[in-house]
């Protein structure tokens, strides 16, 4: 069992972030293996086809695909602990991933290869600057495959932190942690479970630790960093889809289509600017709908921090359960 131990001051200042280069190589996972979820099928089959072509004629790009669809250990220069908080930019992360030295990239491919659960060699990796070639396929990724589900992707993810940060204002850490994956956990009163195997544990620095949700809804990995920055990467709550077709059911005629809608992404709390990006209305918009829904008592505004987190009452949630769109 693995454990990241935090001190009081460690967790005090542990704090959630977003990483582009996480949810680039979260994508770059589930395209390199047939579909194993079927919510993202869609997206997967619109994007497969064109990342096998791309590393055609190209050994390095896909031996290396080839090795992280089939490791339990992703090379440390890959996965690296975001530094821009909730605003992380990916051109900051590959600046990272492009520094590492070729021999440094060599040795964490061997440990890659010794972990995989399937037979590998390193003969694709010819020349030099890997580290380099590394960012440049990365970055290609993100704006082929990624980037045009940015703003949806972003909109799961900043939702999940909403989540999880009124969790943690609530109850604390442990009860924030909660399921995070399916090996994470809290354990005794300083320690983070974030997996079944056997390794050494990891003690967090007095900067804290990071959490960064993704949205695959498999898979999490733990980031390290010099000297001692950590992340834990995670699958966030919830599914990145595409917004659901608008059918003018009971529910829309009785409050309004777009009330309707808002009542039932309500499912899970979020916050009016969250609501706004998920479904592409303006704030202003969503800001009346919000009131008249409360007024109603339909919905309930908490606040967190300097936001305030919507959810449905238990009025709300009859008035869903009984909608047949």
């Amino acid at each position: 069992m693995a454990l990241l131990r935090l001190s009081a001051l460690a967790l005090s200042r542990s704090r959630f972030a977003l990483s582009p280069l996480a949810e680039t190589v979260g994508s770059l996972l589930a395209l390199s293996k047939p579909c194993e979820d079927p919510w993202l099928a869609d997206w997967h089959a619109r994007h497969r086809a064109a990342l096998t072509a791309r590393l055609e004629g190209n050994p390095f790009a896909a031996g290396l695909v080839r090795l992280l669809g089939s490791t339990k250990w992703l090379p440390d220069h890959i996965v690296i602990p975001p530094r821009g908080g909730m605003r992380t930019a990916l051109a900051d992360e590959l600046v990272e991933v492009a520094a590492a030295e070729d021999d440094h990239v060599v040795a964490q491919l061997t440990v890659s290869v010794r972990r995989s659960w399937r037979r590998h060699d390193l003969k694709w990796l010819s020349g030099k600057g890997f580290a380099a070639r590394t960012a440049e396929l990365l970055d290609a990724v993100w704006h082929a495959h990624v980037l045009p589900d940015w703003p949806r992707r972003k909109a799961l993810l900043e939702r999940d932190v909403t989540y999880r940060a009124g969790l943690l204002a609530a109850y604390g850490w442990p009860r924030a942690v909660e399921r995070m994956s399916r090996r994470s956990a809290w354990v005794g009163v300083d320690a983070i479970r974030f997996s079944d195997q056997e390794a050494p544990d990891r003690v967090v620095g007095d900067e804290g630790m990071l959490f960064v949700p993704i949205s695959a809804s498999r898979g999490s990995w733990l980031c390290e960093a010099p000297p001692d920055r950590h992340g834990l990467v995670y699958p966030a709550r919830g599914r990145a889809e595409p917004g659901r077709e608008r059918v003018d059911g009971a529910l829309d005629r009785l409050i309004g289509e777009n009330r309707a809608t808002i009542l039932r992404e309500l499912e899970e709390p979020a916050t009016s600017s969250e609501l706004a990006a998920q479904l592409g209305l303006s704030l202003g918009t969503i800001g009346g709908h919000l009131a008249v829904l409360r007024d109603a008592d339909l919905i309930i505004g908490e606040r967190v921090g300097r936001r305030v987190v919507y959810r449905r009452t238990e009025a709300g949630d009859v008035l869903t359960a009984t909608d047949h769109t």
